[in-house]
């Protein structure tokens, strides 16, 4: 849950462009999310800046909540990035698989504390081994990050197979209804951080682009110790609540819940579905 959204993806190489050069440097997103939707979260530099640039991750003790509620000892992190949720979770002793296209993102979740309980896998859902969990998760909006539906959809059947019966998937999604976007600018979104290693670095979103649930994005970082422009271009679709809705009942779930997102009220849905029972 970022603000503005923006997956590890969540949204989670591939044919970004990842050069980096004293000025001005763009990547540019591949429409499928297993070539890694922006440079956020493929280039080194900017994987190392993440953690601190997103700030406190307030949404995980809910999820954490969640968890439990459903009773689940294995989970699947789809889009796991840095790993601060799937070290999180092997913190409390479960089993976590944690997968993401993104590599320089999956170098910094290693290099964490407890990062050794998790077993890492870079690729997208497609490159799943064979597994029977109690629960998948997909955190920070890696939702959005699926451009169609055909997309959105394979990716719900990747997950539905590596759910064990009765398991759930648990993600959450903006809500587009009040069209939040039209807020995001380089005011509202500005931020300045000082990271140990590499100084000083500004940062800020504009929109480049809407058209009619993709909303297009170019986030900008500027670094002080040696003036190096970097942008970081990205699309993320928000479809409507009964868009999904529909979506998770074709894919085969049973829809359990929709909530609200207690860290951004009325920015955002979490929705808990589930794979039926084998008897069911």
């Amino acid at each position: 849950m970022l603000e503005p959204p923006l997956p590890h993806c969540s949204s989670h190489a591939g044919q970004s462009q990842v050069g980096l050069c004293r000025r001005a440097t763009t990547y540019r997103p591949s429409l499928r999310w297993f070539t890694v939707p922006d440079a956020l979260f493929a280039e080194p530099r900017l994987a190392r800046i993440y953690d601190l640039w997103e700030g406190e991750r307030v949404d995980l003790p809910y999820y954490l909540a969640i968890t439990a509620e459903l009773g689940a000892r294995s989970v699947l992190d789809v889009g796991c990035g840095t790993g601060n949720w799937a070290c999180m979770l092997a913190e409390h002793g479960l089993e976590v698989v944690g997968l993401d296209p993104a590599a320089a993102s999956l170098d910094v979740a290693r290099a964490k504390p407890g990062a050794q309980r998790v077993r890492w896998i870079h690729g997208d859902v497609t490159s799943l081994p064979p597994l029977a969990v109690d629960l998948a998760t997909m955190t920070g909006n890696v939702s959005n990050v699926f451009l169609t539906p055909q997309d959105w959809l394979a990716t719900l059947a990747s997950v539905y197979a590596a759910l064990r019966p009765g398991g759930y998937l648990v993600f959450e999604s903006v809500d587009p209804t009040d069209r939040p976007w039209l807020r995001w600018n380089r005011e509202s979104t500005y931020v300045r951080r000082e990271a140990a290693d590499t100084g000083v670095f500004e940062s800020w979103l504009e929109v480049t682009q809407v058209k009619g649930d993709l909303v297009s994005t170019l986030r900008t970082y500027v670094f002080a110790a040696d003036g190096a422009r970097l942008t970081s271009a990205g699309t993320r679709r928000y479809p409507p609540r009964a868009v999904i809705e529909e979506s998770l009942s074709s894919a085969g779930f049973e829809l359990a819940d929709v909530r609200g997102a207690p860290d951004r009220p009325g920015l955002e849905l979490v929705f808990i579905a589930r794979k039926p029972a084998a008897n069911s």
